[in-house]
């Protein structure tokens, strides 16, 4: 259960850096639900949930500010793969079951093609197709997601690996599909 738990919450941190990262140190502060060992128990600190609420409340406004929305993807390009890796590293007894350096290249890689997928695909796409007027509703639905995401890996991972399950025969399809049509256009 506990790399299911890595897994959704790095894919939740490529949404959005912060999130993820206080709800695992809140959640390891006032609950069982998730064990920090060290060096990640630095987490559960005054200081840093403190500081994450000030990073998330600083994110949360600036993404949804057009133009100021697409600096702060680009800044969050080096910093939502860190927290991603951070987060899959520090999953409840996640680093003494696998190699830390190979659980830090999963969640740099997991939260770095979400990131990627979301600032160079979607809301790009998004900003064309509206004027950037559905930015901001996006971008509450990104915040929505990471945040449901990330509850979900820590209280009921295997939602999230089922989730995943379906995300990937959906890519399949969608992927296999597409193919079909381009072969049937030539």
């Amino acid at each position: 259960m506990d790399i299911l738990a890595a897994f959704g919450l790095s894919a939740s941190a490529g949404l959005n850096a912060y999130i993820p990262l206080l709800v695992v140190s809140l959640l390891a502060k006032f609950t069982d639900l998730i064990q920090l060992s060290e060096p990640w128990s630095a987490m559960e600190s005054w200081w840093i949930i403190g500081l994450l609420i000030v990073l998330s409340a600083v994110e949360f406004v600036a993404d949804k500010v057009p133009a100021v929305n697409h600096v702060n993807d680009a800044v969050q390009t080096l910093v939502r793969p860190t927290a991603g890796a951070i987060l899959f590293a520090a999953s409840a007894n996640v680093i003494t079951d696998i190699s830390p350096v190979l659980s830090i290249a999963a969640g740099l890689l997991i939260a770095g093609s979400v990131h990627v997928v979301k600032s160079v695909a979607i809301r790009p796409a998004v900003t064309a197709t509206t004027a950037g007027m559905g930015d901001v509703p996006v971008s509450i639905v990104e915040d929505v997601v990471s945040t449901s995401v990330s509850l979900l890996s820590v209280i009921l991972p295997v939602v999230i690996g089922v989730l995943m399950l379906l995300l990937a025969i959906w890519i399949i399809w969608w992927l296999t599909r597409r193919n079909k049509r381009a072969r049937n256009q030539m």
